[in-house]
């Protein structure tokens, strides 16, 4: 019997620091801190919507979410996020098993760490 060997997958994600930039630019430090405190939930709870569904074979409900999780993604500027948001409900749409479940592993592990990433990137801001 061979070894056996985890590999870790690990890819970037992207913020566009521009457009943070541009919501504390149109709103102010106060007011964008509290916009982009309230995406972060929302992008949390859409993550955790978006499994569950998926768990419960809700394509539909999983759809769903996934392209609220890509627009949400987009206004606050995690690109990475909001495409593999997309990828994620055009699966579930077609009712591709395989390819759903690599793209929602992806879009869990793209999720956790836009969020941490995003966060670093707000916290910069102050």
């Amino acid at each position: 019997m061979g070894n056996l060997m985890v590999l870790a997958v690990k890819e970037p994600v992207h913020v566009d620091a521009r457009r943070l930039s541009e919501i504390v630019d149109e709103l102010g430090e106060t007011a964008a801190n509290d916009v982009i405190c309230v995406a972060l939930e929302q992008l949390a709870q859409a993550l955790a919507d978006a499994r569950q569904a998926a768990m419960a074979g809700d394509m539909a409900g999983l759809t769903a979410r996934a392209e609220m999780l890509s627009r949400l993604a987009w206004q606050v500027g995690l690109t990475s996020l909001a495409g593999v948001a997309v990828d994620v409900a055009a699966c579930a749409e077609r009712r591709d098993g395989i390819g759903l479940s690599a793209t929602l592993a992806r879009l869990m592990r793209i999720g956790n760490r836009s969020l941490t990433e995003i966060w670093d990137e707000r916290q910069g801001l102050n």
